[in-house]
Parts: structure tokens; sequence; C-alpha cells
């Protein structure tokens, strides 16, 4: 059954928050250009939409 939108509220801020609030660089290019996503187990993980490099 998929998770409603309750049980996963927005950060702080709104949406927007993640994205413009602390500063995040790709590990491996060093592009701004970082996603946040809900890994498997319910942990934090970060793409990086440039190069493709994902890390938690």
């Amino acid at each position: 059954m998929p998770a409603s939108r309750e049980e996963f509220p927005e950060p702080p801020g709104g949406p927007e928050a993640a994205s413009h609030g602390a500063c995040l660089s790709c590990p491996s290019c060093g592009s701004l250009h970082v996603a946040q996503m809900l890994g498997d187990n319910g942990g934090v993980s970060y793409v990086c939409t440039a190069c493709g490099h994902s890390w938690s």
C-alpha cells in the first residue's frame, strides 16, 4: 500500500527549503544540483542531477 503524504510531511519551510536551505554539493563533481530522495529503508539519500552520483 503506498504511503500517504501525511506520513512524510514537507520539511520546515516548504518543499523548496531543502533545495535552497543548506547548500549541498556533489562529492563527485562539485555540482550544487542535488536532489534529496527517500531511501528504501526510510533513510535519506541524495543524488546529483548533473552527474548521477548518489550517496547518503
